[in-house]
């Protein structure tokens, strides 16, 4: 794996440390255009998760706890946690994320596949990867009742 960028959408990931194959640690860089469509608020039932802020702005949220998180800014989820993250700047944003233990290279390529198809994204096959590799989409805030 020569550190290639694997699209997704508008964003980029270059996997550093693939750790699928020893079950272990995974590392990699994300880029976020501004205003780019990103994932849904979502929760990993395997894996604990680190951002770090490299360059630019991201907007990242844990667990309804939002941060804008600059070069040298981190946050940590852990396993279990709803969270997001979008890019409200005007210059593309980029993170080092750290995944424990790793969901690895091939999930980006799956996701890449449904969502670099052309037209809006198929939602039930997004879904139907998104829980292969253990991914749970967060359910819609309920409005409030009396």
């Amino acid at each position: 794996m020569g550190n290639e960028v694997i699209k997704v959408g508008q964003l980029e990931i270059r996997y550093l440390v693939d750790g699928t194959r020893s079950q272990g640690l995974g590392v990699f860089e994300l880029t976020v255009p501004p205003g780019a469509n990103v994932p849904p608020p979502h929760s990993h039932t395997h894996n604990e998760e680190f951002v770090y802020g490299l360059e630019g702005s991201l907007r990242y949220a844990v667990d309804g706890v939002s941060r804008e998180l600059g070069p040298g800014d981190w946050m940590s989820t852990p396993r279990g946690s709803v969270h997001s993250f979008r890019n409200e700047g005007t210059r593309p944003a980029r993170a080092l994320i750290v995944l424990t233990p790793d969901i690895g290279v091939q999930y980006f390529l799956d996701v890449g596949a449904v969502v670099n198809a052309g037209g809006p994204p198929d939602r039930a096959r997004l879904l139907e990867v998104m829980a292969q590799y253990g991914l749970v989409p967060a359910a819609p805030p309920q409005p409030a009742t009396a």
